[in-house]
């Protein structure tokens, strides 16, 4: 079992930068791929992000490309995803999400089998 505690949520307003942080505990961290997806209300949970293992091998949705950039730390057992240039159509609760069978990230949601709670990122024009 992994479990995953995300924070650094918020309400910010447009231009402004987040960074998300999701701490994993239980099951090896360091041997698998991560990933941060995100809902807003009324729509789909989207993907935004995924790592490999090794943190060399990252990957975005073109909504973030250039503006988001994610991260980990094996030795903190923790994965990170910067966020700068924020605007309005990021606003939702974002998730982070880790495979148990993979080290190579995935932008398929059903790839991912531990999920963190959430947390809100609200963005104001």
């Amino acid at each position: 079992q992994v479990q995953l505690v995300e924070s650094g949520g918020g309400l910010v307003q447009a231009g402004d930068s987040l960074r998300l942080s999701c701490a994993a505990s239980g099951r090896t961290f360091s041997s698998y791929a991560m990933g941060w997806f995100r809902q807003a209300p009324g729509k789909e949970r989207e993907f935004v992000a995924a790592i490999n293992w090794s943190g060399r091998g990252t990957f975005y949705a073109d909504s973030v490309k250039g503006r988001f950039t994610i991260s980990r730390d094996n030795a903190k057992n923790t994965a990170y995803l910067q966020m700068n240039s924020l605007i309005p159509e990021d606003t939702a609760v974002y998730y982070c999400a880790v495979r148990s069978n993979s080290g190579a990230g995935s932008a398929d949601s059903h790839d991912y089998r531990y999920w963190g709670q959430g947390t809100q990122v609200t963005v104001s024009s």
